[in-house]
């Protein structure tokens, strides 16, 4: 019988964390970004800065953090203006 350790927790993936433009806002709150590398991200807002009505507008520049699984999906959190 194999004794499982119940004191090890698994991490979370790591998180990317990247700057980029607001290109245009589309509908149900999703945004077209564009990154430094000129590739396009589609975006949302994150839960944060919905509760607060963080309002973002095109050509806004903020921060999106990307899944390693996916790179075409990301979720803004933070807004620079």
């Amino acid at each position: 019988m194999v004794k499982k350790d119940r004191n090890v927790v698994k991490q979370k993936e790591e998180k990317i964390e990247v700057e980029g433009v607001v290109k245009e806002v589309l509908n149900g709150g999703d945004f077209i970004v564009e990154l430094p590398n000129k590739h396009t991200v589609k975006a949302y807002v994150s839960g944060k800065m919905r509760v607060n009505s963080i309002r973002i507008l095109p050509g806004d520049t903020v921060t999106i953090e990307l899944s390693p699984y996916d790179l075409t999906r990301g979720r803004i959190t933070w807004n620079k203006r």
